[in-house]
């Protein structure tokens, strides 16, 4: 596999698009000459932040052609897509316990929180002179050599675990659907709590069916792995609204009267704000998606690349909201907290346990939708995020080796480094896949948290300590952003706490 430090998995998108609409761009650059000259004339500096008139920016807008509509599209779908995966299935786990109000807030906590981290995220790469320039580079150029290092190790050490965490999801959700749906004697046991379990031998060749599967993939050109991935979404998303319209069949709206005390309902809304955080996070990808935008707009101003980054991040953002937290009001008023509680105990996506407890009467209707809609779609999620992410957790794991290597002035072999990362991600995914660690843990206890200062502070720090950043100031949403990420990061110390201490 070939991974080429300035180009990145979604590169694909805009030649897929340029291939479709020569003629039209060609014509869009002649009429961006002629904004161009115009500016000239008008005798504005070339500034790398300059902003356009209001006119200018019309004007722009009018010369958009069909090509970049599709391309604007076709990075929602991979953006919403990368997003959407074992977080949506594991929010309402987390957040299920206390009931419908505590979700409430956390739906007015999700919206605000995912635009404006996101959008601040994209212009931490925006911001860099180069277009070629990914978040790495930006880093460098902001803040020198070593502190890009350290970006980047904590890009890694953001995404890998949730790489892990696919391994293990879709290991569960194919092992529960053996054992639950096809009832497949041969492949479990019952242990002395009554409940199922894959066969040590039978989850270990699952897991190497299941990762070397998804591997392969991985091994096929960045365009296709695009196609794939996009392919999978149109499913997903027609699935997962179904699925939740059908649960309103399901709903006790009884449920809504409880309310837990304050205290309790302070913590509920804390201790769910990582998997809120994991739920609506498409950061892997948003670095590529800046210097994509940055390269095909960057013709039409500064200004316009702002606009046009900030209009994509804010659609994905709000399907994201619609899915998402659409899905998490069905599944929480269809269940109570001790079915929640069992769901994190089996460490199951809550559509899994869906299939195992409702799908009893195989004449209804409900037992073919629970057993066979609700483990696609947690195949579906986990599948479109785990390409997003493995690539992520690929190129940081070469940048760790590539820059630690230059720093000790050691020219690198990137052959070998890219033959050991593939080999290393291949194994650990299986590894973990088999010993079946808590996916909520890794989310609580590590990703999230880490995501959250990737995320939520490190870009609102950059943008008031870095000139090149600091026309993008807004006092008040930039607080509120770095509150949530303070807040969040502090839960990994609360749940240390708690799980010390008791």
């Amino acid at each position: 596999m070939r991974v080429d430090s300035n180009h990145h998995l979604f590169d694909s998108i805009e030649n897929i698009t340029n291939e479709k609409s020569t003629q039209n761009v060609d014509s869009n650059l002649q009429e961006q000459s002629q904004t161009q000259n115009l500016q000239t004339q008008n005798k504005k500096l070339p500034n790398a932040h300059n902003i356009e008139s209001k006119q200018d920016i019309e004007s722009t807008q009018n010369i958009e052609s069909k090509a970049d509509i599709a391309f604007d599209r076709r990075w929602i779908l991979a953006l919403f897509g990368t997003a959407l995966g074992a977080g949506i299935l594991f929010l309402p786990i987390a957040a299920g316990r206390g009931g419908f109000w505590p979700v409430v807030i956390m739906t007015l906590i999700a919206f605000p929180m995912a635009f404006l981290s996101h959008r601040a995220f994209s212009r931490f790469t925006l911001g860099v002179r180069h277009p070629d320039s990914d978040i790495t580079h930006a880093a460098e150029e902001y803040w020198g050599r070593r502190a890009s290092f350290v970006l980047t190790i904590l890009y890694f050490f953001v995404i890998y675990p949730v790489v892990l965490a696919y391994g293990v999801g879709i290991t569960n959700t194919f092992g529960n659907f053996l054992i639950y749906q096809l009832d497949i004697k041969s492949f479990y046991i019952i242990e002395s709590s009554g409940e199922k379990a894959l066969l040590p031998h039978v989850r270990l060749i699952l897991a190497f069916i299941l990762v070397s599967a998804m591997m392969a993939i991985m091994l096929l050109k960045e365009e296709w792995v695009t196609r794939v991935c996009t392919a999978l979404v149109y499913p997903l998303c027609f699935v997962l609204m179904g699925f939740s319209l059908y649960l309103i069949g399901f709903w006790k709206l009884d449920s809504i009267n409880y309310v837990p005390d304050a205290k309790d309902f302070l913590i509920i809304v804390y201790l769910a704000l990582p998997v809120i955080v994991f739920s609506f996070d498409f950061s892997p990808v948003v670095s590529t998606f800046s210097v994509s935008v940055k390269r095909r707009y960057a013709a039409r101003g500064d200004s316009f690349v702002d606009k046009k980054a900030s209009s994509i991040i804010f659609k994905t953002t709000l399907m994201l909201l619609i899915f998402t937290m659409f899905f998490t009001f069905s599944c929480i008023l269809c269940l109570d907290s001790k079915d929640f509680a069992l769901a994190r105990e089996a460490n199951i996506p809550i559509l899994s346990y869906f299939a195992n407890t409702f799908a009893s009467d195989k004449n209804a209707l409900s037992y073919y939708i629970f057993s066979y809609a609700a483990p696609l779609v947690a195949f579906l999620a986990i599948i479109t995020s785990f390409f997003g992410h493995y690539f992520g957790a690929y190129e940081g794991l070469t940048g760790i080796i590539r820059k630690g290597s230059k720093m000790m002035g050691i020219d690198p072999n990137m052959r070998k480094i890219h033959i050991f990362n593939t080999i290393f991600l291949y194994i650990t995914i299986i590894f973990a896949s088999y010993f079946n660690p808590s996916i909520l843990d890794f989310i609580e206890n590590l990703s999230g948290p880490i995501i959250a200062i990737m995320l939520l502070l490190m870009p609102i720090y950059a943008i008031y300590s870095v000139a090149a950043l600091k026309h993008y100031q807004n006092k008040l949403l930039d607080l509120f952003v770095f509150i949530v990420g303070l807040i969040t990061v502090s839960c990994i110390i609360y749940n240390s706490y708690i799980n010390i201490f008791g």
